[in-house]
């Protein structure tokens, strides 16, 4: 129906009655000027705007001095769109939204609703069928397997400005980083966002950890997924609580001196046909053509990276997670998935680039977008890649055409050095090229060494599973790893048991092993781990170079035969520390190595030591390096290496 009435028409409400009798007093979304403006319009047409979180999705907000709730939705293809929700009863007859320009922004203001109301989108195809979706900017959801969106509102105060502030001062990518990875949901299983805070704060300052990094906490309806097939990009999984209880965990934690990274998929998204699957009956965010916009291994679809909607989604979407969650770093997914249109694909399953290659020139291009954006808005953050070939530049500067990431994992070294452990240490003369090839191309890139989720399930079996040996023989070897890895250059990030040497393989169903810590060896291990961060953290010559060459000399490298290597780290001042390590089941010693110079040399890190379970072979904690040429070397010393060990030495300062 219609009518018209005297007036300028502002202020009017609308009476209802009913045939049986009853009146309804209500407002008029449609008497509102639209509560997207006409630059934010621009800005999304153009696909430029940084803040579209502020636009669209829903927002309880006073406009024309009236509260109530402004919704607003990309629906390119629509031929109509309605909001529904509990206010409505979940019919939207009476709630059709407005159509506002010719980009597909459609919106509608309902005064009077408030925050806590679930609702969806009701959206007419072209083909004449009404399909019904969730937000795709939601940034509140109800509890899965509900799928439903939420209006909500922050009212968090933040508490932790030192740490922002210090964090803009900082270049992260030559500062020590030690990251414990974990799976919020089965660390310690019935912990919510808030309730976390202190058990988990309290543990990362026993092991000495200068990161925490969350498997993906956006919204994902299946929990098996560990959280990588996301269907809520803005909303994080109510699983744990309010949006805001995650804000209270990443402030506490930075208030503890602690950084954030979280992991984001913004290659790939779940066919879920209630989330952004043909959004609007028709591909939205996916690729149209199969051949680029489905992930065969995942049976999931790949996000049209070259339409400038989409990819303005994706990038405010990593910006909203720096600057609304205050999140320090984003682990980029499965890079090398996005960046060959060929990943995983046979001779007629993919198309190529426009100069017949098969590099996706239009991921490369979002990737560079959304990694220069964020370090310009965001000084101190890091981008971190997940790219798993040798995709040359992936932490070069985009403007030297490089993806423009800091950081990459060094999947290589992980691959190698595994395969190294994984042998009896009888066998490991024949593979000694496994443990040093990494340091052939550790500077090409800027490195982070990953003992990730990746490599602790499907069959793969835990960290400690995969050394060789009885047990105690199982812990040297994680013990002597860990400490070469520490060592070696790059960043490194353990993923969560692995410090401790959870015996059973990782499953996203229950807990960890924690009743392993009531055994002195595995407690031993947790220990070490501690005093490898405190160690490493307070010696620059572990950080301070990681990414230049000028920050390591080999001083034994190819003694395959006694299953031994030597090397130095140094600091940018030329502060060394000598590292070396014994991955044979027996002493060696006398073992001589040329050193930097003469002098008395601490023994800062034996793994053998008898606090973290090893038999306590050792230097009595000091030794004294003598002006006798050795390795091209002015000093040297005669060491004895504990079997399955690691050792580091560091010149005594009085």
């Amino acid at each position: 129906w219609q009518g018209f009435a005297p007036g300028d028409g502002q202020g009017y409400l609308l009476e209802t009655t009913y045939a049986d009798g009853p009146t309804w007093l209500s407002d008029d979304p449609y008497r509102f000027v639209p509560s997207v403006g006409e630059v934010d319009l621009y800005l999304w047409a153009e696909g430029r705007h940084e803040q579209l979180w502020h636009v669209l999705g829903a927002h309880y907000r006073p406009h024309e001095g009236v509260e109530g709730t402004s919704f607003s939705v990309w629906a390119p293809h629509a031929v109509a769109v309605r909001v529904i929700g509990d206010f409505n009863k979940w019919n939207g007859i009476g709630d059709a939204m407005r159509r506002l320009d010719d980009n597909g922004v459609w919106e509608l203001f309902v005064p009077g609703l408030g925050p806590g109301n679930g609702y969806k989108f009701e959206l007419l195809t072209r083909s004449g069928e009404w399909v019904t979706r969730a937000d795709p900017m939601a940034r509140y959801t109800e509890v899965p397997p509900a799928t439903a969106s939420k209006v909500g509102v922050s009212l968090f105060e933040w508490g932790d400005g030192e740490w922002m502030s210090r964090r803009a001062n900082t270049d992260p990518h030559n500062s020590p980083m030690s990251v414990y990875e974990m799976h919020l949901g089965s660390w310690r299983p019935g912990l919510d966002y808030r309730s976390l805070a202190d058990e988990l704060i309290a543990y990362l300052h026993e092991l000495a950890f200068t990161h925490v990094e969350f498997l993906p906490l956006a919204e994902h309806p299946f929990g098996g997924s560990w959280g990588y097939q996301v269907t809520g990009y803005f909303a994080p999984t109510s699983r744990f609580g309010h949006p805001d209880d995650l804000r209270y965990l990443i402030d506490r934690l930075h208030q503890a001196g602690i950084g954030v990274i979280m992991d984001w998929v913004p290659g790939h998204f779940p066919k879920d046909e209630w989330a952004l699957a043909r959004f609007d009956g028709e591909p939205v965010y996916e690729h149209p053509d199969p051949r680029r916009g489905e992930q065969l291994d995942w049976g999931t679809y790949i996000f049209d990276f070259g339409h400038s909607q989409v990819r303005n989604f994706l990038v405010a979407n990593a910006l909203y997670w720096l600057e609304e969650f205050h999140v320090d770093g984003l682990r980029v997914d499965a890079v090398a998935s996005m960046v060959y249109l060929d990943y995983s694909r046979e001779d007629g399953e993919w198309a190529p680039n426009k100069f017949g290659g098969r590099e996706n020139l239009e991921a490369i291009d979002f990737l560079q977008e959304v990694n220069a954006t964020a370090y310009k808005r965001n000084p101190g953050i890091v981008m971190i890649a997940e790219e798993s070939t040798s995709w040359p530049g992936v932490t070069k500067p985009t403007a030297s055409s490089g993806l423009g990431f800091g950081l990459k994992w060094n999947l290589g070294w992980m691959h190698d050095s595994l395969k190294y452990m994984h042998e009896d240490p009888m066998h490991r003369a024949y593979h000694h090229n496994d443990i040093t090839f990494s340091f052939l191309y550790a500077f090409s890139e800027n490195f982070l060494l990953p003992i990730s989720h990746d490599e602790v399930v499907h069959g793969k079996g835990s960290l400690l599973h995969r050394m060789p040996g009885d047990q105690w023989q199982k812990l040297a070897n994680v013990r002597a790893f860990l400490s070469f890895m520490w060592a070696h250059p790059g960043k490194q990030l353990l993923f969560m048991g692995s410090e401790f040497g959870q015996p059973s393989e990782w499953s996203v169903d229950r807990g960890l092993d924690w009743w392993i810590l009531d055994q002195p060896l595995h407690q031993g291990l947790q220990k070490l781990v501690g005093q490898l961060n405190r160690t490493y953290r307070g010696t620059p010559a572990l950080w301070e170079q990681d990414n230049d060459p000028a920050g390591f000399e080999w001083i034994d490298g190819g003694n395959a035969a006694q299953n031994v290597l030597a090397f130095v780290r140094l600091s940018r001042s030329g502060e060394p520390l000598v590292c070396a390590f014994n991955f044979g089941g027996n002493p060696v010693g006398p073992y001589r190595i040329g050193m930097p110079f003469a002098g008395t040399w601490n023994e800062v890190l034996n793994t053998d030591a008898l606090e973290f379970g090893g038999s306590g072979v050792g230097n009595l904690g000091s030794v004294e390096v003598h002006e006798e040429p050795y390795q091209g070397r002015g000093s040297s010393v005669e060491l004895t290496l504990p079997p399955l060990a690691g050792l580091w030495l560091a010149p005594r300062r009085y």
